[in-house]
């Protein structure tokens, strides 16, 4: 709580992951890479209360194990196609109702506790309706484009790029996955924490950004996290 305002913390993690199979409980740097998240939002200052929620019965385990709360969720918002803000407002549903919601998704590791409180300062201050974690991307779009079937680079650039440096381009950043953080009645209106208006960054270094889709990702957190911890 800050300010008499609550904020619930929800945790989606399915069973299902076609890249990286049960990634959210591969044991990354000596734990399941669903506790991080959890043990992040359950050292919040801020936030009262910690759901995780899944259609997998082994995950709901292992998160109970990590002192979190759970949600069985629905096969039928666990699947491919299905979106994860049905996985949230059925969270939100059937708990108590918080003024605000944070979503952490497992797949950010590298986000702590210090993190999530300062996104939700930065809210405070602000007196926003919804805050996003943002990134500075590796590289400038500017530098990117689609190919033609023949794989012409002709216009490729546009024109004033060529030659740049990539100092003298202009900064550009990425939603990073790691902290959503809205209004919850906002969100349930909208249907996503990309709300309209009244909505900030919450900028985060690129080593804390890290987004576990494959293998690579995972490997790099892995790295991070034992240089971190000296191992």
């Amino acid at each position: 709580m800050l300010n008499n305002k609550t904020f619930l913390a929800i945790i989606p993690a399915r069973g299902g992951s076609k890249r990286l199979p049960r990634k959210n409980i591969l044991d990354l740097a000596g734990r399941p890479l669903l506790a991080w998240s959890i043990e992040a939002g359950l050292k919040s200052r801020y936030i009262d209360k910690v759901i995780v929620s899944s259609d997998d019965d082994e995950i709901l385990n292992i998160a109970k194990m990590y002192k979190s709360e759970t949600i069985k969720r629905p096969a039928e918002l666990a699947s491919d196609t299905s979106s994860s803000f049905d996985a949230i407002r059925h969270t939100i549903e059937n708990s108590d109702r918080y003024d605000y919601t944070v979503l952490l998704q497992p797949t950010s590791p590298l986000r702590t506790a210090e993190h999530i409180d300062e996104a939700i300062e930065l809210l405070t201050s602000k007196n926003a309706d919804a805050v996003i974690s943002v990134t500075q991307t590796d590289h400038s779009p500017l530098w990117s484009n689609t190919l033609p079937e023949d794989r012409s680079l002709s216009g490729f650039l546009r024109d004033g790029i060529v030659g740049k440096r990539s100092q003298d381009l202009p900064e550009y950043y990425r939603l990073n996955g790691a902290i959503y953080i809205c209004k919850t009645d906002k969100l349930l209106k909208e249907e996503s924490f990309f709300i309209k208006d009244n909505i900030y960054a919450y900028m985060m270094d690129r080593e804390n950004s890290v987004d576990i889709d494959d293998m690579i990702d995972f490997k790099l957190a892995e790295l991070l996290m034992n240089r971190e911890n000296n191992v």
